[in-house]
This record gives structure tokens, C-alpha cells and sequence, in this order.
């Protein structure tokens, strides 16, 4: 089925968006690892791989809209140098899918491609999970302070 060319586009966007999450999320995962916060690691890690679950959905919804998906562009991705960094920069990177998610939800609607904003509704509610758990760990670190939140994150 041939797709419209915006919707393509924009999905190539979105899978841009995704591919630079994967990167900053599993580098996230993996610092925290080796900080010894096994559970934090797990999360970001959890994370990693639900957006690698998005970025194939994309490759298949535009495959099936006979287009190319662009797997070689990403986005810059921002490593952060604590945990409270890191998850800032998440919550930022959850902010601009959600946002570039809803665009798109739009757009499909617009050019009459029901599947595929339904495709963009279900990843857009798990970005929605991924930003409300991001803002849940922000919040208790808030409240228990760094030192005492940490020590909650060991193995």
C-alpha cells in the first residue's frame, strides 16, 4: 500500500527519535550498572528495549507503506554524568516524542491513515508511562534526598 510521502517522512523522524533513545537509554543503563544501582539499571534498561520495540513497529509500519525507513540518522543524544543528570536528560528526550508523537497522530489522521495513528497512539502511551516513571524516580529523589535514593537502587 502506497503511503503519503508527509506520513513517511514523519515516521522516519520518529524512528530517528527512537534509534537516539535506544543509544542514550542503554549507555544510562549500563553507567548505572556500573555504579552498582541494579535496579536503575534494569529500568533504564527495560526502557532501551521498549524503544526498540517502537523503532521496529515504525520500520515495519513504513515498509508496509512502501517506503525506506532511514536507520542512519540519529538525534544527539545526552549522556549524563550522574543519575539525576541522566534522568533529566530522559525526561527531556520522553518530552520531544511525545510531542513529535502527537504530530504525527495528527498528521495520519489527516491524510486517512487510521492503522498507522492507532500504531502511534499505543507507542505514544507508553511514552507517556516512560515520562510519568521518569518523573516518579525525579520525585523521590526530591523527597528522600540523592544519598537515601541511592542506597534504594542497589542490587
Amino acid at each position: 500500500m502506497k503511503g503519503n510521502p508527509k506520513l513517511i517522512e514523519a515516521l522516519n523522524s520518529l524512528l530517528a527519535d527512537e534509534l537516539s533513545a535506544i543509544n542514550q537509554y542503554i549507555v544510562h543503563s549500563e553507567m548505572c550498572a556500573n555504579w552498582g544501582y541494579e535496579k536503575l539499571h534494569a529500568r533504564f534498561e527495560k526502557r532501551a528495549i521498549d524503544e526498540m520495540k517502537h523503532a521496529e513497529k515504525l520500520i515495519a509500519r513504513i515498509l508496509f507503506l512502501e517506503g525506506t525507513p532511514v536507520v542512519s540518522q540519529l538525534r544527539p543524544i545526552h549522556i549524563g554524568s550522574d543519575v539525576p543528570v541522566q534522568l533529566e536528560n530522559d525526561r527531556i528526550s520522553e518530552e520531544g516524542a511525545i510531542e513529535a508523537y502527537n504530530a504525527a497522530i495528527r498528521l495520519a489522521g489527516e491524510v486517512n491513515d487510521f492503522a498507522t495513528r492507532e500504531i502511534l497512539e499505543n507507542i505514544l502511551n507508553d511514552e507517556d508511562d516512560h515520562m510519568d516513571k521518569i518523573e516518579e524516580l525525579q520525585d523521590q529523589i526530591s523527597h528522600m534526598t540523592l544519598p537515601i535514593f541511592l542506597t534504594t537502587q542497589v542490587g
